[in-house]
């Protein structure tokens, strides 16, 4: 409740934005460990001056003191002005690492040792030159396909005694989608609605998954399933057995055709589109009441993982 609390709150005095200058308003600054212990031991220094009437004592506690409270304005001012900037994230696959790019920039002076990330994950440290830019790229972990968008961004700065730390919490309004995680496995044959079972007429297109044509070397990606082991054993070398599409008929990806739970069917056809994708193959794909028609290329390659990477969430 109280952690809703504090979002509401941080949401009103910083909201969401792909780009946020940190001013007094989104800077909040408290003692370290460091810091609060050197506070306290000037309380026994200062009883110490005070019972002893003794100037040295009083000068060396007001001195520290005095280094004390300018080190609240240097830490203030090494991350005021400082320009943070969404610079986007490619799509990963889950159980990769997502990579966001944020870019730093310097209001005019120099800012030193800024760290930022998302606890408890460790912050990356970077100094941002005067009137100068810098990107950092952080990663974190997928644990779900669709859109990841992250939490609210720390930057922070400890600079320069480590006595006090300096924080902000921003939104950049960053998101990245998330595909399936890809999963090996056989593929049933799929052919287009209204096509003709018969194979007269058709000939090879390339390389697929429906018609037996031999055996081919090893190439990295290949499916182990196809591996020809008794070739490998006579020492031939390592091959795999080959197979090739009919023209005549579309491949299609089906979720219904296949068995097993929603998310081991999605990353089966996950893997199946990388593979058709790779190998040159048209294949169409239908997800419930989704068709994307038999394609080839890129652009048909991400509208079908996107496809896969958002069937069945509300994001």
């Amino acid at each position: 409740m109280l952690e809703l609390q504090v979002d509401r709150w941080l949401a009103r005095r910083i909201p969401a934005a792909n780009q946020v200058r940190l001013n007094q308003r989104r800077i909040f600054i408290l003692p370290t460990r460091a810091g609060a212990a050197f506070g306290l031991a000037l309380l026994p220094m200062l009883l110490v001056a005070i019972n002893y009437q003794n100037s040295l004592a009083y000068a060396l506690t007001f001195l520290l003191l005095s280094v004390f409270l300018v080190a609240i304005l240097h830490t203030f001012r090494n991350l005021a002005g400082l320009n943070l900037k969404a610079a986007g994230g490619a799509p990963v696959f889950l159980g990769e690492q997502a990579h966001f790019h944020v870019t730093l920039e310097s209001g005019g002076r120099e800012h030193q040792a800024i760290a930022l990330g998302w606890p408890p994950l460790p912050l990356q440290v970077q100094d941002v030159a005067a009137k100068g830019a810098c990107e950092v790229e952080l990663h974190v972990p997928t644990q779900r396909r669709g859109w990841l968008r992250p939490r609210r961004l720390r930057v922070e700065s400890r600079y320069p005694l480590g006595l006090l730390v300096a924080w902000s919490w921003v939104d950049l309004d960053q998101a990245l989608l998330v595909y399936p995680r890809p999963l090996e496995g056989d593929l049933p044959l799929m052919p287009g609605r209204g096509d003709d079972d018969g194979d007269d007429g058709q000939h090879v297109l390339g390389a697929g998954a429906d018609d037996y044509q031999g055996l081919r070397a090893y190439q990295p990606g290949d499916s182990r399933r196809r591996l020809h082991w008794k070739a490998f054993s006579r020492g031939q070398g390592l091959f795999v057995k080959d197979f090739a599409a009919l023209a005549g008929r579309d491949v299609w990806l089906d979720l219904d055709r296949l068995d097993g739970d929603l998310e081991q069917r999605l990353s089966l056809l996950c893997y199946w589109v990388l593979q058709f994708s790779t190998r040159g193959q048209p294949f169409g794909l239908r997800l419930g009441g989704l068709e994307l028609g038999a394609d080839i290329g890129e652009a048909h390659r991400e509208a079908c993982l996107r496809a896969l990477a958002l069937f069945g969430t509300s994001q």
